[in-house]
This record gives C-alpha cells, sequence and structure tokens, in this order.
C-alpha cells in the first residue's frame, strides 16, 4: 500500500502552530482531520485558527469558497485519544521531549488499528528512540515539516532504524499527495537540513568571533556576494536565538561533541542575555519600531587600476576577466603554473580565498567567492596588517570598477562565503558516503528547506571537485583543531577526481 487513500481519515496531536499547520495541509488535501491535544479547549481554538487562515486564503483568491467550507466540514476537534481509532495517520507536534513523545505513541497503539501509521514532527530528537517504545516500531516514522508548513514544500521523511520500508513508502507518497516536496533520510541528527546547514550560522559566527567583520558585513557578504537570501545573523534573529541555538547544541551533543558541530559562545552569551531575536526586540540586531539598522562596512571609492596581470587559472573566479576587460581595465595573461592569481600595477597579488592568510605572503589581498561575479553587488576583501595600503586600494578600486561595493574585513583564512560553501560541500558528502540521503535528495533539501541558490552538490560542481577540499584542508593546517579537517568522503571525492587528471594527491 503506497500513500492514503482520501477517505481515510488523519489525526494531529498537539495543535501549536507546527501541529495547526500540519492539519491544514491535510484538510486542503482532501482529507478528514482529527485535532487533539492534552489541554482542554485547545483543540477547539486551533480549529478556529485554522477556520481564520483558511478565510484569508479566499479574501486572497488562494482558495475557492466552496473548498474552503467542505475543509471546514471536514475539521474535527477531538476530545480524548479514542476519538482517533479509524485514522489511517496519526502525525505528533507536541514538546520535544523525548519521554512525552514515547508516552503519547504508547497510547496512541492501543487506540488504533495495526495499519494504522505514527508519525513524529521532531526536528531534534531520534526518531529510532521514539519508536523504540512501541510494540511495532516498524509502523513509525518521522515527518518532517518545516514552518511554516502550509508554505514551506519540503519534507523529510525519516526512516527510524526499526521502519519498515512500506511505512517509509508510503509516508514519501502521502506528502507528495499532499502537494509537498519528500526527501528520503536515514534517522541520523538533525537528518539533512538541520545537520548541513550548521556551518552556514556556525562560520558568521565564528568570523564575527575572530573580530575579522561584524554583523551587518557578513550577512551583506552572504546576501549579495554569496547568493543567500538571509545572512546568518539576520536569520537567527528571525528564527530566534534559543531556537538555533537549541538546534545547534542537540546536533552537537548528538554528534559526542564533535568539534565539527560546536556552538558559538557569541550566541550562548545572546541567549543568556535574554536577546533572542525579532521576539523579543533585541538579537544580533535591535528590532525595536524606528530602529537603526546597522550598515555594513563599505570602503571609500578607490581609483581602478590601469592593467591587472593574470598568473594560472583563477578557477572558480575566471568569470572576473570578462568583467575586467569589460569594465575597461587592460588584461595581460602569463602562462605561469605556480599560482592563480591577479597581480596588481604595485605588484601586489589579488587571490581568491584559499584558507590561506594574507599575514603569511608579502603582499596579498584574498577576496572572497562569489555565487556568479556578474551578478554579485558585493564583493569581500581580506588583508593583513602588513599588506601595503596602495595594494589594498588598488584591489578596492578594481572592484569598484565592475560595479561593486566593496568590504574589506580582517585576515581570516577561507574568508566568509568560500569557507561556508567548503564546509556545507564537505558535511553533504559525508552524509552520502554514510547513507543519510542521496545527492539529489541533498541538494532539494538544502534549496527548499533552508533557501540556498544552490544544493551543496550543484554547488560542488560549479566550483571543480578538489576545490573545497583542498580549501578546507589549508584551513586544517591553520587551525588544527579538527573543525576543518576534511572528512574521508570528501578526500576521497577530490582524489579520484585527481587520478583520472593522472595528478598526485
Amino acid at each position: 500500500m503506497t500513500g492514503l487513500d482520501l477517505s481515510s481519515p488523519v489525526a494531529v496531536v498537539g495543535t501549536g502552530t507546527m501541529g495547526q499547520g500540519i492539519a491544514q495541509v491535510a484538510l486542503v488535501a482532501g482529507h478528514s482531520v482529527r485535532l487533539y491535544d492534552a489541554m482542554p479547549g485547545r483543540a477547539q481554538e486551533a480549529a478556529e485558527a485554522i477556520g481564520a487562515r483558511l478565510d484569508r486564503l479566499v479574501a486572497k483568491d488562494r482558495l475557492a469558497a466552496g473548498d474552503r467550507d467542505a475543509a471546514r466540514a471536514r475539521l474535527h476537534p477531538a476530545r480524548d485519544l479514542a476519538d482517533l481509532a479509524d485514522c489511517a495517520l496519526v502525525v505528533e507536534a507536541v514538546l520535544e521531549r523525548l519521554d512525552v513523545k514515547q508516552e503519547l505513541f504508547r497510547a496512541l497503539e492501543d487506540v488504533v488499528d495495526d495499519d494504522c501509521l505514527l508519525a513524529t514532527n521532531t526536528s531534534s530528537l531520534s526518531v529510532t528512540a521514539i519508536g523504540g517504545a512501541l510494540r511495532n516500531p516498524g509502523r513509525f516514522v518521522g515527518l518532517h515539516f518545516f514552518n511554516p508548513a502550509p508554505l514551506l514544500p519540503l519534507v523529510e521523511v525519516v526512516s527510524g532504524f526499526a521502519t519498515d520500508v512500506t511505512s517509509a513508502t508510503r509516508a514519501y507518497e502521502m506528502a507528495r499527495a499532499w502537494g509537498k516536496t519528500p526527501v528520503a533520510c536515514a534517522d541520523t541528527p538533525g537528518f539533512i537540513v538541520n545537520r548541513i546547514a550548521r556551518p552556514f550560522y556556525a562560520e558568521a559566527f565564528a568570523v564575527y568571533e575572530s573580530q575579522a567583520a561584524d554583523p551587518a558585513t557578513i550577512d551583506a557578504v552572504l546576501r549579495e556576494c554569496g547568493g543567500f537570501r538571509m545572512g546568518a545573523f539576520e536569520l537567527t534573529d528571525l528564527i530566534g536565538q534559543d531556537v538555533n541555538e537549541s538546534v545547534t547544541h542537540s546536533v552537537w551533543q548528538a554528534f559526542f561533541q564533535d568539534i565539527r558541530f560546536t556552538p558559538s559562545l557569541a550566541q550562548r552569551r545572546l541567549v543568556e542575555s535574554g536577546r533572542l531575536g525579532r521576539k523579543t526586540g533585541q538579537g544580533w540586531y535591535d528590532h525595536a519600531d524606528g530602529a537603526e539598522r546597522p550598515e555594513p562596512h563599505t570602503a571609500e571609492p578607490a581609483r581602478a587600476p590601469s592593467y591587472v596581470v593574470v598568473e594560472g587559472d583563477l578557477g572558480p573566479a575566471s568569470d572576473l576577466l570578462a568583467l575586467i576587460r569589460e569594465a575597461g581595465i587592460g588584461v595581460r595573461e602569463e602562462d605561469e603554473d605556480h599560482g592563480t592569481r591577479l597581480v596588481l600595477p604595485s605588484g601586489g597579488q589579488l587571490a581568491l580565498a584559499d584558507g590561506q592568510t594574507s599575514v603569511e605572503f608579502r603582499d596579498v589581498v584574498y577576496f572572497d567567492l562569489a555565487l556568479d561575479y556578474r551578478r554579485a553587488t558585493r564583493i569581500a576583501l581580506s588583508a593583513s596588517q602588513d599588506t601595503s595600503s596602495q595594494t589594498l586600494t588598488e584591489a578596492i578600486g578594481l572592484f569598484q570598477a565592475l560595479g561593486k561595493d566593496v568590504s574589506v574585513i580582517g585576515d581570516a583564512p577561507g574568508m566568509i562565503v568560500a569557507r561556508t560553501v567548503a564546509r556545507i560541500v564537505d558535511l553533504a558528502h559525508d552524509a552520502v558516503a554514510k547513507g543519510v540521503a542521496t545527492e539529489e535528495d541533498i541538494d532539494t533539501a538544502m534549496r527548499l528547506g533552508v533557501n540556498y541558490p544552490l544544493g551543496p552538490f550543484e554547488w560542488g560542481r560549479k566550483l571543480g571537485r578538489n576545490w573545497a577540499y583542498a580549501l578546507l584542508d589549508d584551513l586544517h593546517l591553520r587551525d588544527p583543531s579538527g573543525r576543518y579537517a576534511p572528512s574521508l568522503a570528501l578526500y576521497r571525492h577530490a582524489y579520484a577526481s585527481d587520478k583520472r587528471e593522472g595528478t598526485s594527491s
């Protein structure tokens, strides 16, 4: 059996924001929905709130009035669990506590039929552990919707250790029938999205903690250069600092305090101070009415160099050459096999972020990775205290001549976008190697679940097979804590590429 027949009632237990959203999705798909909450009166309140949202959809011409009336007629608050006895699916969205969820599903197992599919919407707990309390854990599966459930298309279908293939298939097909985009994954900490997204926050916070840049500048670079919809600081203010830190802490603990997932001390202090983001009016930013948003650091206008010399292959930044020529700046190309850089008239060098630091070299300015150098509106540059002012000025002027705002940050190896993308690519390869999900499902999950401009494997193909490995390897040499150590899966990926090209690793 695959999916659920529309004649089959569906139950949602827990009537908070997520529970209401899941119930609305099932209703609009055509199911009869039973709402249950352990708190008296909550189910009725939730039903009224869902009805009000359906009214707003009608007002916006997103739902026909007749369909709304039919959906309302199919929505039934339940007084106790016994009212869920004939349901073909029960989805739980209650408190994120293992004991609470286990107790609920033990009670449900005594009520529903043997072929009823039981599902948890947990985002941080082990699906295997929750299902382990059941007599028949084979019918138990994770259905992780993203908030707001009626709007966001992604659903992670999580198979616990004991989940039957038929149960996972039914859940997958049901999500697709409800108009969602399901991805299949194994029961691992963070599943797909919350596991692979950790570096997006962690690396932004690390750059901030190293005093290389302020939150407004880091956010602007992630948006305007990296192509991400929001920066890490503004996004965590929206999510809630306590919520984001809790997920990070949960993933870190579940991976036995793996250093790659270490939480941020700066974020911890923010939570301890009660500055949780938009919901408290203060987080990384001040969200009070009339508060002025801090501006990113933007360099003053500088004179562009008359020419640049290209040594080697600029790789992911090769599109810059056409932009430089279009700006009327001369480009002289030299076939050098020892570098991938631009040499400025001062003799200083301009290089794509590679995991090394400016202070190691005589006169080097690094520039950050961009999703699309033509469309990017901002470029970050990194220099050390020993970089000559003339070289830095020429580098600033060059990118300004290409129509970019320029943010100069401290000497942070891997800069902002480059180190973030490299770590995301690495975690994605590691997840595939460990059987968490397929490459296709990971790319889909990261694009739809957190609105990344590209999935990790799409990034990898765009940047070259060994780009992420090389950058992380250089970062690991400079920070041997293990945080940036490339995974064995990424090493194999890069080494296989080198072997095909006839080179050694």
